[in-house]
């Protein structure tokens, strides 16, 4: 391979040519920064901006997409105020309790042999569904989200954290 680089002008330029210096930048685009940007490290992690955050620091409370953070309600509706904010929980879960099919079984198995194949009919399956709604109005303006519910013991939670809401707002 004697021949120059002929995509390259300039005599004596052989090989694939070299590397753009600074005065050959590519255009600001997907992956470069803005021109006058300062370079940041692509693919390295940067130090927050300022106001990155609306209020910084952790949140104080959070249920389900609903967020207190310092003085604001986040919701995905956008930041409501949290002084005089309305909150309200309402139940909409149901607990069902049956008698699980194996017990059956058993109970008509064991009764054959002994008496004792009754007790097998004690046995308790329960099983909680729905949702608890958790609402927020403040400023005029309303958000609700769904929590579900995992067991008995949700509810009682929930309203634990939306008195604590509640608290927070008439501070």
């Amino acid at each position: 391979m004697t021949e120059q680089n002929p995509y390259h002008s300039g005599a004596g330029d052989w090989g694939p040519g070299h590397p753009p210096g600074p005065s050959d930048t590519p255009p600001p685009g997907y992956g470069y920064p803005a021109a006058g940007a300062p370079a940041k490290g692509y693919g390295f992690p940067q130090p927050p901006t300022a106001g990155a955050l609306p209020m910084g620091g952790a949140p104080l409370l959070s249920i389900g997409d609903i967020m207190v953070m310092g003085d604001q309600i986040i919701t995905l509706a956008g930041q409501l105020p949290l002084r005089g904010a309305i909150w309200n929980a309402t139940d909409m879960s149901h607990t069902e309790e049956k008698i699980p099919t194996h017990a059956i079984v058993l109970a008509i198995v064991f009764f054959l042999f002994c008496l004792l194949g009754l007790l097998f009919l004690l046995m308790k399956e329960r099983k909680t569904t729905g949702y608890i709604q958790v609402t927020v109005t403040s400023a005029g303006r309303h958000h609700q989200t769904m929590v579900p519910a995992h067991g008995p013991e949700t509810f009682p939670a929930i309203m634990g954290q939306v008195n604590y809401a509640r608290s927070l707002s008439s501070m």
